[in-house]
């Protein structure tokens, strides 16, 4: 596909950069340590939607701490043997998370499909007050994790799962007190389920989407090289590529044909300016032609 000089003019947008791995690290130790309690607490209410819960959160403590670690590698400088650095690491973390999250739906669904035909007692006012300490603390964990990169918001999943968790085992605790129907903790698990399951299923096909280079989210080859093509002294467009090189980076490469290779400096610095501050590109490699012959510049 080639793509021609036509110029006119498009507001900017900004664009995020990816948080610490301390964040991701202190949900992970929070996420764990909450997850003993409530299991405890599961146990001790008799509370399938507590206990649910627990595993839910012990889980994706394990994930949270699989995304620092991932993050930890992405920041990692490129090396002889990986030239582009481990970014990669991110998309890899936030494909298992999925993956996992998918795992632990079916179990909690069919151990709630199991507890509708056998309902046992509640203890509906302590599983309430539980599952209440759950969501302030998911809700908590939840502003510190504040990224856009893939790894972040897969850990994001997985406390926005917990937080579901808790809103149903707080609700189904709360309606058990008052009217004593134990299958509303069955039922609230259930929906949790489904909820989960859907963005799980989301994410991993975006996972594996990156992993298979494809063009990342929200970006369209189509509307990237109309732009390039719009910048002074280019001519079109074309070999024009775009994929993920981790869960924050995007990477562009190009054949740029302009009209006066002298001028080419100043085209490279115009094009770097519109692909970082229009779509938050920056790794780029441009490769200039004219009529006469082709030169490589990164």
């Amino acid at each position: 596909m080639t793509f021609v000089a036509e110029h006119h003019h498009h507001p900017h947008h900004d664009h995020g950069h990816a948080p610490p791995g301390s964040a991701l690290r202190t949900a992970a130790v929070l996420t764990i340590a909450f997850a003993v309690v409530e299991a405890l607490g599961g146990w001790w209410t008799g509370s399938l939607a507590l206990l649910s819960d627990a595993g839910h959160m012990l889980t994706d403590g394990a994930a949270l701490g699989l995304g620092a670690v991932a993050a930890w590698m992405a920041r990692r400088p490129p090396s002889e043997r990986h030239s582009y650095g481990l970014g990669r690491a991110e998309i890899v973390a936030a494909l298992i998370n999925a993956g996992t999250m998918l795992v632990i739906v079916l179990g909690l669904g069919y151990e709630a499909v199991m507890r509708l035909r056998n309902p046992s007692a509640v203890n509906g006012f302590a599983a309430a007050l539980i599952a209440a300490v759950g969501l302030a603390l998911n809700l908590w964990v939840m502003r510190r994790l504040h990224g856009h990169d893939m790894n972040t918001r897969a850990a994001r999943l997985h406390v926005v799962g917990d937080a579901l968790g808790s809103v149903a085992a707080l609700a189904s605790g709360a309606l058990i007190a008052l009217t004593g129907w134990t299958r509303a903790d069955s039922l609230a698990s259930l929906a949790i389920c489904v909820l989960i399951a859907a963005s799980s299923w989301r994410l991993l096909r975006e996972s594996l989407h990156a992993l298979m280079e494809g063009v990342p989210q929200g970006l369209s080859v189509e509307i990237i090289g109309s732009e390039m093509a719009r910048v002074e002294g280019v001519l079109s467009v074309h070999d024009l590529h775009v994929w993920m090189l981790s869960g924050s980076r995007t990477a562009l490469s190009a054949h740029v044909m302009v009209r006066n290779m002298g001028q080419w400096e100043r085209t490279l610095v115009e094009l770097q300016r519109r692909l970082h501050e229009r779509f938050g590109i920056d790794h780029v490699t441009l490769q200039p032609e004219s009529m006469t012959r082709p030169l490589v510049r990164h």
